[in-house]
């Protein structure tokens, strides 16, 4: 077997991640002993949390420690096993972080019914990020028919599902992307009502005229920006699931914005309901999402898109575009063959 691949954390990045606080390195594939499997990764997951778990911050989860190795979800097969639960070929969903091999006890591990859609969808739509769409949005949102829902990065992995999600249910789905292309994405392929470009100068006016009734649900996952456009329209009992802050990962100062007493009066006026939320707060509806995702998907009630790299090599590259927006769609890393 050739020479194994790693990406290892070298420094915390002050700011934005730059390549230098990334090392690849090379190590012997290691064998697995009593009770373990050797696996090999086919795809690797990269996500915008991954930001957080680069800095030692105190959070929900540890951090990758200097000089270990990035986390990350991934799609692996089992390619020599010691544990009767996994036979060799098993493909399986597993947190092998950034490498092309790793060992595990099986803990953790499952198997991937390659019948529910490509094996990729175990970490895009069929897997961390579609759960987080389908379960903030349901769970937290609960959006009635005829209420407007408003996503960001409504052309990602989890905004792309949300809208389609409120969709189904009955409500407007009004997307923010970032540039021309993404918007037309969302609005012709997904069936958006409307979507809206984060860069424009107009954006809070424009958004207004588009949300003429306010906004009932707003879905989280950028900040910003984004987030002090929509504000002003949420209407009196709006939820707003918080699964994620994109455009503040890389401030380097921790400080209340100038309108936090603004925003606090109307959390109460407007009687507001905003939760915060990690996907495995809801880990006992996994199978209600499994279930209701991969029929949605099938029947086309779902897109997706993966946006693809090719290599472990290119793994700090595209996580460091996935952070500024240059991702379209699902960010991807193929490390091996994908032979399901």
């Amino acid at each position: 077997m050739s020479q194994a691949k790693r990406v290892v954390l070298v420094s915390r990045p002050v700011g934005e991640p730059k390549a230098s606080d990334f090392r690849i390195e090379e190590f012997a594939p290691p064998s697995p002993g009593a009770g373990e499997v050797l696996l090999r990764t086919i795809w690797l997951s990269l996500d915008p949390y991954m930001r957080g778990r680069m800095s030692d911050a105190p959070s929900y989860a540890a951090p990758v420690p200097v000089g270990g190795v990035m986390e990350g979800g991934t799609v692996s097969e089992v390619i020599a096993s010691n544990n009767p639960g996994f036979a060799r070929g098993d493909i399986v969903l597993s947190r092998a972080g950034w490498q092309t091999h790793a060992i595990s006890d099986g803990k953790g591990l499952a198997k991937i019914d390659p019948k529910l859609g490509p094996v990729s969808t175990a970490v895009g739509v069929l897997g961390m990020p579609g759960m987080t769409a389908y379960t903030g949005l349901l769970d937290i949102g609960k959006p009635q028919p005829g209420e407007t829902v408003v996503v960001a990065a409504a052309s990602g992995a989890v905004g792309s599902a949300v809208g389609q999600i409120a969709k189904i249910k009955g409500a407007r789905a009004v997307g923010i992307a970032g540039g021309k292309d993404k918007c037309d994405y969302v609005r012709k392929e997904l069936g958006f009502d409307d979507c809206l470009d984060h860069r424009d100068p107009d954006l809070a006016a424009k958004l207004k005229d588009a949300c003429p009734k306010g906004i009932d649900v707003y879905f989280e996952n950028v900040g910003g920006a984004v987030f002090e456009a929509v504000f002003p329209l949420l209407n009196t009992f709006a939820r707003m699931p918080v699964c994620g802050l994109i455009a503040q990962y890389n401030d380097t100062e921790a400080q209340a914005p100038k309108w936090a007493g603004v925003m606090m009066r109307n959390v109460l006026t407007k009687r507001l309901t905003i939760r915060g939320f990690i996907v495995f707060d809801f880990a006992a509806r996994h199978g209600d999402f499994l279930r209701d995702m991969s029929q949605w998907v099938r029947e086309g009630k779902v897109k997706y898109k993966e946006c693809i790299t090719e290599g472990l090599d290119s793994a700090p590259g595209a996580f460091m575009g996935l952070l500024k927006g240059a991702n379209f769609g699902k960010q991807l890393v193929r490390v091996g063959p994908d032979k399901a």
